[in-house]
């Protein structure tokens, strides 16, 4: 029997011992032996739960106990988390978490520590919630060079652009909706302003290009300034907006980015809409690729939590390897990046073209008093010089 002890009895947590009590059996034939949770740590105590008996508040009872093989770390956030983590890793224990901000500050060291352990540090759940892709990336995808990941990556702000969309209301209408339903935070800066997509593209750069890959180095713009205007012109021109978080190969290295961008029917992520979450990956042999599911929620991604430990189970005492070292990548500068840009600005088309040569204009019936329209190919230091040079300038969206 392989006893595990989980650190947070929140929804996380408590979703991984829902989804043990469900599938017992198939999971402990899948793992070959059967997982018992004999601890659960937490600050609260949770009076007439099931659980109730297994939860305590001291973290050393759950360092101490030989018994404990696996720990789930389910607190969030990068404090207590990373020192309770280190701590059981140190002591020979492995760990499955779902924390992106742990992964993502210090995904290298704990993965390193494991090695040296020859115990495991994984953490499917921390990017894609129920979608797999850090276990394809690290095993089924490992004869491609994988020169793109693009991916929706955030159900919150997901489901703000498509409601946008669907029913052409304001970004601060629909956030209040978003809210009143469960899928955004009282203060949902993480998710609106990109910082939680970012952590979790720096964690697939990291894991494709084998380097510590920094979330702070990613350019990293959020949703908040998209109108119900810039909702018409995507409409009018057979597009959607989303929030993206890619990273491409290039000549250079890898380039990173968070950001709105218009996508055109043709592209793979056009049609991921509500709080689905979906990833886009390209390979120099595969080509093509698309990873696609429920992103967050309590089951979803508890679901990812317990395939890590069913992995653990399998893999006692043997380390499974993941290339991502604690030496840092340093990103290409974003203003090398290249893409089309859709503009809104209070020019006439006569000073537009005068500027944007290559301009193609965009007219939305019932929205006047400005010119919409869509630039050539280029780059973003080429687009900033020539915008610097418009001025009033409304609007800016990337275009793929």
């Amino acid at each position: 029997m392989i006893k595990i002890a989980i650190l947070g009895y929140g929804t996380i947590g408590s979703g991984v011992v829902e989804v043990l009590n469900t599938n017992k059996e198939s999971i402990a034939k899948r793992a070959g032996d059967e997982i018992e949770v004999k601890y659960i740590l937490d600050l609260r105590d949770f009076p007439g739960d099931p659980m109730e008996d297994k939860v305590i508040h001291d973290y050393d009872v759950i360092a101490q106990d030989p018994e404990i093989q696996v720990v789930v770390e389910a607190m969030g956030g990068v404090e207590p988390a990373y020192t309770f983590v280190k701590r059981a890793l140190l002591a020979g224990k492995n760990v499955t978490t779902s924390n992106k901000a742990l992964v993502a500050k210090h995904g290298a060291e704990l993965i390193a520590i494991a090695r040296e352990q020859s115990i495991n540090f994984l953490f499917e759940a921390s990017v894609g919630g129920g979608i797999p892709i850090i276990r394809p990336l690290n095993s089924s995808l490992t004869a491609d060079e994988i020169e793109e990941i693009t991916g929706i990556l955030n159900g919150t702000t997901n489901y703000i652009l498509s409601k946008m969309t669907f029913e052409g209301l304001e970004f601060g209408d629909v956030l209040k909706d978003a809210q009143s339903r469960g899928y955004a935070e009282a203060d949902p800066t993480a998710d609106v302003e990109g910082y939680d997509a970012c952590r979790k593209i720096a964690i697939l750069t990291s894991l494709v290009c084998g380097q510590q890959v920094d979330f702070e180095d990613i350019y990293t713009e959020g949703i908040t300034k998209i109108t119900a205007d810039d909702i018409k012109y995507a409409k009018a021109m057979g597009m959607v907006i989303k929030l993206l978080a890619t990273s491409r190969k290039t000549e250079e290295g890898y380039c990173a980015m968070v950001a709105p961008f218009m996508l055109s029917q043709q592209h793979p992520l056009y049609s991921v809409n509500d709080v689905f979450n979906a990833i886009f990956v390209h390979g120099n042999v595969l080509g093509d690729a698309m990873f696609y599911g429920s992103g967050a929620g309590k089951l979803p991604t508890a679901s990812a939590v317990v395939a890590d430990i069913v992995d653990i189970a399998k893999h006692l005492h043997k380390n499974i390897l993941i290339s991502w070292s604690s030496g840092k990548m340093d990103l290409v500068d974003k203003g090398k990046a290249k893409s089309r840009f859709f503009v809104r600005t209070a020019k006439g088309q006569e000073e537009v073209k005068a500027v944007f040569r290559d301009a193609e204009f965009v007219e939305v019936p019932g929205v006047r008093g400005e010119t919409g329209f869509l630039t050539g190919e280029m780059s973003e230091e080429a687009f900033t010089e020539k915008a610097a040079a418009l001025e009033d300038i409304r609007q800016r969206i990337r275009v793929v």
